[in-house]
């Protein structure tokens, strides 16, 4: 790392919901102010919810060359080698278990996962809503085929539950088994016990011989918590769930009123 004037040396920020807009494109003053921010010595990583495969194209055309952490802390990869440098998997046995301590409480779920690996594919159930886009999806019919290869997470949908409730519920009948997040509309995720975007952002840093105390965080959601408590300062979107909004120690405009840039813009002027 070079020394950097600025008061955070590394610049960490989510994707949904935050680099991205509502449209999935970086904005031309956001992508500027990164430029000015790492031009002035700081480091900028995506930590990020997605996997690798969900990922990969938005940072080639972001042109980012650094660290980037994928799949809610499980893996962490190397954009510019196109790399996957650490990935953790999900106990498929644990997995397993859990979800059927959550059906026993809420009835059947509807289920996605993703599988590990650099190429691995988002594998996804009848009745699973996917968020309508470019990302690519293997249906699957028969549950054996889910729990056929190693994967880093699960994600579950209720018919009726709301994802705060859904979440709430996992949490409550399987917490001891997995992991639980909420990381955006529709999107409950069962990760391994002790995964979170802390975890991979810390390795990440100490690949970047960076500190907490040097680290400003970005996000949107209830997955952005640990992230906040490991960083020296969160950032909330104006767009973001409350409960980040609680912890956060500033709330800046929302990801399509470049709330990045207006934090990095103040941060720059005050060098």
């Amino acid at each position: 790392m070079s020394t950097s004037p600025l008061p955070y040396k590394l610049i960490a920020t989510d994707l949904d919901g935050t680099l991205l807009r509502s449209d999935d494109t970086v904005s031309a003053r956001t992508r500027d102010a990164l430029a000015a921010v790492t031009a002035a010595g700081a480091a900028h990583i995506v930590v990020t919810g997605r996997s690798v495969a969900w990922t990969r194209h938005i940072l080639d055309d972001l042109g980012y060359e650094g660290l980037a952490v994928c799949g809610q802390g499980a893996q962490v990869y190397h954009a510019g080698e196109h790399r996957l440098l650490t990935s953790v998997t999900l106990d498929r046995q644990l997995a397993g278990i859990a979800l059927a301590k959550i059906e026993a409480e809420v009835g059947p779920l509807a289920l996605a996962a993703s599988r590990d690996g650099i190429d691995g594919d988002v594998l996804v159930g009848p009745g699973y809503v996917v968020q309508e886009g470019p990302l690519p999806v293997v249906p699957f019919d028969d549950l054996a085929e889910l729990w056929a290869a190693p994967l880093n997470k699960v994600y579950v949908q209720h018919p009726g539950l709301s994802d705060d409730a859904l979440a709430q519920v996992a949490q409550e009948s399987a917490g001891g088994l997995v992991d639980v997040v909420m990381a955006g509309a529709g999107v409950v995720e069962l990760l391994p016990l002790g995964l979170s975007k802390a975890t991979g952002l810390s390795l990440a840093a100490r690949r970047l011989k960076v500190t907490p105390a040097e680290t400003i965080a970005f996000g949107d959601m209830p997955n952005d918590i640990p992230m906040f408590g490991w960083a020296a300062y969160g950032v909330a979107m104006a767009n973001a769930h409350a409960s980040l909004k609680a912890v956060a120690d500033e709330i800046t405009t929302s990801h399509d009123d470049d709330g990045i840039a207006v934090v990095l813009e103040r941060m720059l002027t005050s060098v």
